[in-house]
Formats: structure tokens, sequence, C-alpha cells
């Protein structure tokens, strides 16, 4: 089944009009979300822990950071972005109860509302929205016009009400420029823990670490090494450039016909803040 995507011209800001969004740490997330959406003209508060980093930055970007209750109360729609690990006892502590009826709760990851750790109160809608690259990319490709693709979820029983604001949140983070994907709470923690987990933190370190032991042990980069530099890839290359580069054009055929590069290319057609040229 083909996924929904919705654009700028699916997502209405006037959604978030009056509404004040609470954004709850200021870190890699955070900046670039409280950012984007003042320049997008909502109006935006800050949670952030006095006496750190993250809320002297906050202060050099223009804002007045409160405690994290006080940012909650002022809200209508608050945002948890603060590191995972702490997210539960923070809320437990600081937003759970100064929430009211009407408030949107939302998170840019779902690890915590997909493990049970945090629980919205009653007539208080959960919302995902996550861009799908880090803050400053998200920050840098904004100002530039551009935005990071982004995924959006609300729960079963949420208002058709919620996920409007959910897409107004998307558009003024600058997500629907890029595109963004209905997914659910479970897929986004299941797809983003597996992405990090078992690709980027296991798998890759892995296996370059043991391509590296095994070419080495095999004398593969010291021929190389070798080959360079008696002069051997150097003639092997002019040879296969006057041929026509027929073993060349060969792999890059073989590559283009991978399922990997086959749907790459059909999901950069989809985001309109690529260059053209990037899809071929």
């Amino acid at each position: 089944m083909a996924a929904t995507i919705y654009y700028d011209q699916d997502a209405d800001l006037a959604a978030l009009q009056g509404k004040t969004v609470a954004i709850l740490g200021y870190g890699s997330q955070g900046h670039a979300h409280a950012q984007n959406l003042r320049d997008s003209g909502v109006q935006v508060v800050v949670g952030q822990r006095p006496g750190s980093a993250n809320y002297d930055l906050a202060v050099e970007h223009g804002f007045e950071p409160l405690p994290i209750d006080e940012a909650t109360q002022q809200a209508d729609i608050v945002n948890i972005l603060l590191p995972d690990e702490v997210q539960a006892d923070i809320y437990r502590e600081h937003i759970r109860d100064n929430l009211q009826p009407g408030n949107v709760l939302m998170c840019s990851h779902g690890f915590n509302v997909h493990f049970g750790q945090i629980e919205a109160p009653q007539d208080v809608d959960l919302l995902l929205v996550a861009p799908k690259g880090p803050g400053h990319l998200v920050r840098s490709e904004f100002v530039a016009g551009g935005g990071v693709p982004g995924l959006i979820a609300v729960e079963d029983d949420a208002s058709e009400t919620t996920f409007q604001i959910g897409l107004a949140y998307a558009k003024g983070i600058g997500c629907t420029r890029g595109g963004v994907i209905r997914t659910s709470f479970a897929e986004e923690t299941e797809t983003d823990l597996f992405g990090e987990q078992a690709v980027l933190c296991g798998v890759a370190a892995e296996l370059v670490k043991a391509g590296f032991e095994t070419l080495v042990d095999a004398g593969y980069l010291k021929r190389v090494l070798e080959e360079i530099q008696d002069g051997t890839f150097a003639r092997n290359w002019i040879l296969e450039n006057k041929a026509g580069a027929p073993g060349f054009k060969a792999r890059r055929r073989r590559e283009r016909q991978h399922p990997v590069e086959i749907v790459g290319k059909e999901l950069r057609k989809l985001m309109s803040w690529i260059d053209d040229k990037v899809v071929e």
C-alpha cells in the first residue's frame, strides 16, 4: 500500500494561530524546532534547565527560557524534545500535572510513548512529528528555503484537529517542503531504533572493521597501494577509458538496478527541495 505523503499545500499554519507551542529541551532538535516555528510566525516558549549550555544558547537565540513546568502551563501544544532516557521522569515530575484538557502532547521520537513510559492524561491527544534528520540540518535547510522530510502520527483516538495541528507544526519547521509521511508511533520507534542500533551503531561499524581486518590480513590494501605507486592502476584506468570504459559502465548499470537505488530514486522524486540532478 502506498504511503500517504503531505506537502506544503496540504498543511495550514492557521491551525496554530492563537496557540502557544512549548519546546521542552533546547538541544539538537529543540533549537531547530523553536527557531523554525518562530520564523514561521508561531508563538513559541522554550523550557530549559537554567545553568545549562542549552539554556545560554536559547538566550543567545532570543528566547527567554522557562522552567519545564512553567513552559508547559503556558502552552497549548507541548513537544518533549529532551533525551529519551530522561523524558519519563521529567514528564511525571514536571509535565503531566501541568497539562490541561484540550492540550496536545507531542514528541519527535515515539520511544517513551510506544513503550508506555509516557501516557497522556484524559482529554490530551498524543502527536508525533519527526524530522528524518539531525536538528542542525532541520535548521539549515529551513533557512536555505528547503526542508527535511518527516513523519507524522497520532493515536487512534486523537481528533482530526490534532492531526491538522501536526501538519501545521510540520510545515512550521519545514518538513512539508520535503514531504511528510503518515505512520504510527510503533513504526516510527521501531524503524528509528533499528536504523540507529542495528545499522548505524551496529552493523555499519562492525562491517567496516571486519572488512578492513580481512583485507589487511589478505594483503589487499597493501596491494592497492603498490599498484598505485608502480603505475598499474593508472595504466589500467587509461586503457579502460580508451576502450570506452566498458567495465566501469557495466558496474554502474548493475548498481543502478539494486533495490536500494530504485527505491531511493522514487523517494527523491517526492522531495521537492532536492535538486533535479540528484534524482538521477
